[in-house]
C-alpha cells in the first residue's frame, strides 16, 4: 500500500515528497516570495596565515547567510606545523586556530553560536572541556563532542564552530 503525505488538505501518495515539490510549484501555494531556501547568496572564503592552511580541497572558513563556519581544527601550530602534546595542549591549539580564522572575518568567539568536538579518545572529555571553558562565556556556544575513530594527521582532538556574523 502506497503512504500517504497530506499537504494543504491534499493527499500524495506514492512518492510524497515528488508530489510535495510538484504542489509547491501551483498557484495554490502561497509563500513569501522573499525568503529562498536555495543557496543564493555567494559564499567567501576566509583565510589567514595565522591558522594552518588547509590540507584538502576546503578552505579554512567561509561566510554566507550572516554566518561563519570555521572548517574544523587540528592542533597544527601553524608557525611549526607540529602538534603540542597532550590533550590540554592540543585543546588550545585547536581553539586558537579557530579564533584566528574568526578574527580574519572579523568577529570573536563571543560570536560562535556552535562548536563541534571530535575527540580521538572520549577519556579525554574532561580534560579538554577544562580548556574548552577558558575560551567561552555564558551564554556558551551549542556543541557536540563525541569520539571517533581517527583524526587526520593522528591527532587527538578536532574542532569546527559556527558563528553569526
Amino acid at each position: 500500500m502506497a503512504e500517504a503525505l497530506s499537504v494543504g488538505g491534499r493527499i500524495c501518495f506514492d512518492n510524497p515528497y515528488r508530489n510535495v515539490r510538484k504542489y509547491l510549484k501551483t498557484k495554490s501555494y502561497k509563500h513569501n516570495k522573499t525568503k529562498s531556501y536555495k543557496h543564493n547568496k555567494p559564499m567567501k572564503a576566509i583565510k589567514t596565515e595565522k591558522a594552518p592552511a588547509a590540507i584538502g580541497p576546503y578552505s579554512q572558513g567561509v561566510k554566507t547567510g550572516g554566518l561563519v563556519f570555521a572548517s574544523g581544527q587540528i592542533p597544527l601550530d601553524p608557525a611549526t606545523g607540529t602538534f603540542p602534546e597532550g590533550i590540554r595542549a592540543q585543546t588550545r591549539q585547536s581553539l586558537l586556530n579557530a579564533k584566528a580564522i574568526l578574527e580574519a572575518a572579523g568577529l570573536t568567539m563571543n560570536d560562535v553560536v556552535k562548536t563541534t568536538v571530535l575527540l580521538a579518545d572520549i577519556n579525554d572529555f574532561a580534560a579538554m572541556n577544562e580548556v574548552y571553558a577558558e575560551f567561552f562565556s555564558e551564554p556558551y556556544p551549542a556543541r557536540s563532542a563525541f569520539a571517533v575513530k581517527s583524526i587526520p594527521k593522528g591527532a587527538l582532538i578536532e574542532i569546527e564552530c559556527i558563528a553569526e556574523a
